[in-house]
């Protein structure tokens, strides 16, 4: 796979919402978990909230140091 398959995807985060980060890649809304995990029985999405609301640019290569959001880690893949 190349760099461009696991580029972040940039989202607006909004303040005190709940998300779920996929942490498998079966999710067919990525970033984001679909429940896609229980039919592939891995691993649960990551739950998360952000205190202000903000632009991040979440990981999709599921190597990142600092879930959920990107590090350059896909760079060297």
């Amino acid at each position: 796979m190349s760099e461009e398959t696991y580029s972040p995807i940039a989202v607006d985060l909004e303040k005190d919402k709940n998300y779920g980060w996929c942490t498998c890649s079966h999710s067919s809304n990525q970033p984001f978990c679909d429940g896609s995990h229980k039919a592939h029985n891995a691993t649960p999405s990551l739950r998360f909230s952000v205190e202000e609301d903000k632009k991040a640019y979440l990981c999709t290569c599921k190597k990142t140091s600092n879930p959920p959001y990107c590090d350059g880690t896909h760079k060297n893949l």
